[in-house]
């Protein structure tokens, strides 16, 4: 037995203790892995220096003399190491969440409560927290061909022509739990929702509509068709709105489609051009119907008026004719001559006084005088 013991020799209390028995790793070579004992020293004596106590060697590195290999550990330092885990706990319990965002609390996995915006907690690591923007309006882009196969844009109308559609989804989350729970991926549902509600809505429509004026009408039911569809998913997603970017034909026959868009205007044009004239030409027609037959209405008043007041008249002569009747002849026979000959040039003379025949009679009488005259 040496000096330094039966574990071999050593200066002071540089002794090590004495090795535990135990199994050992497999040796390479000639250079050996160390033992798990020594290697827990090795810890727990930087774990000592780490929390204020010296180390084994009396705080030397490679020294010798000093303290024993004992515990150094006091009341402060497990009250720091105490604080020191409390701090790292309450890092990972509490959270903050922005105006834009809520939160899912999850316990062990499953869901707990929904977290507002400010600062929550969460006791880590029992409860775990998901993070989830719900305001932010997200894109899902269709019909740019980027995507799966059926992303290309080309769908089939309803009078069997070919359409090149490009949309985009706008969309944000209504409800965080049904979003993380029911959806296993929320971009790839809405592109395939969208593309069969789509497709639908093109197949009940004709090209034309789709190319001019039904674009609007269009993103509006698709946006319905949509939402209902993601509803019945229970998937907590909103569809703020649809952009219609664009509805051409097929790159292949574009300008063949353009030439028949630019001959259907033509025609258009031509058909609007000849309402407008038959327009006109009907406006004028009844226009001048109407006078005509507004002038027969009051040739026809006139004629019923005058036959009546004829009428009258005759019935009136008649009454005093039949109270004298002398009176009567005589006056109708002054009006009647009065009507006949009141226009015409006459020269009234006595068959007695032997006038010349060939005498210009008329033209002896003075201008601008009475039309009859008499001598006796």
């Amino acid at each position: 037995m040496t000096n330094g013991g039966p574990w071999g020799s050593g200066g002071g209390d540089d002794r090590e203790p004495p090795r535990r028995p135990g199994p050992r790793r497999p040796q390479d070579g000639n250079n050996s892995i160390p033992e798990i004992d020594q290697i827990m020293k090795k810890g727990s004596e930087q774990l000592r220096v780490l929390m204020g106590g010296r180390s084994g060697n009396g705080g030397r590195p490679g020294g010798g003399g000093g303290r024993g290999n004992g515990p150094a550990f006091t009341l402060g330092t497990l009250g720091l190491g105490a604080l020191a885990l409390l701090a790292v706990w309450a890092w990972a319990s509490f959270y903050t969440v922005q105006q834009n965002e809520r939160s899912i609390e999850l316990m062990f996995g499953k869901y707990r409560a929904t977290g507002n915006p400010g600062l929550n907690f969460a006791p880590w690591p029992v409860v775990t927290a998901e993070v989830i923007p719900v305001t932010d309006e997200r894109t899902t882009e269709i019909g740019t061909g980027r995507g799966s196969a059926m992303d290309s844009g080309l769908m089939l109308t309803g009078d069997q022509n070919i359409v090149d559609v490009n949309y985009q989804i706008v969309w944000n989350v209504s409800d965080p739990q049904k979003y993380l729970f029911n959806l296993a991926d929320p971009e790839d549902t809405i592109r395939a929702v969208s593309e069969s509600a789509m497709r639908d809505i093109i197949a009940r429509s004709a090209l034309a509509p789709i190319l001019n004026r039904d674009r609007g009408v269009i993103a509006a039911d698709l946006r319905t068709a949509v939402q209902q569809t993601l509803d019945s998913y229970q998937a907590g997603i909103n569809i703020v709105r649809v952009n219609f970017n664009r509805a051409d034909p097929p790159r292949e026959v574009i300008d063949s489609f353009r030439d028949v868009q630019a001959a259907q205007q033509e025609r258009d044009k031509l058909e609007k051009e000849a309402d407008a004239y038959a327009n006109k030409v009907t406006a004028e027609a009844r226009g001048q119907a109407a006078q005509i037959q507004q002038q027969a209405e009051a040739y026809r008043a006139s004629v019923v008026n005058d036959a009546e007041g004829q009428a009258a008249r005759f019935t009136s002569v008649y009454e005093e004719y039949r109270k004298a009747p002398d009176v009567t002849k005589r006056r109708m026979f002054y009006e009647t001559m009065s009507q006949t000959l009141g226009d015409v040039n006459k020269v009234v003379i006595d068959g007695n006084a032997g006038a010349v025949p060939y005498l210009p009679l008329d033209q002896l009488r003075p201008q601008g005088g009475p039309t009859s005259g008499g001598s006796n």
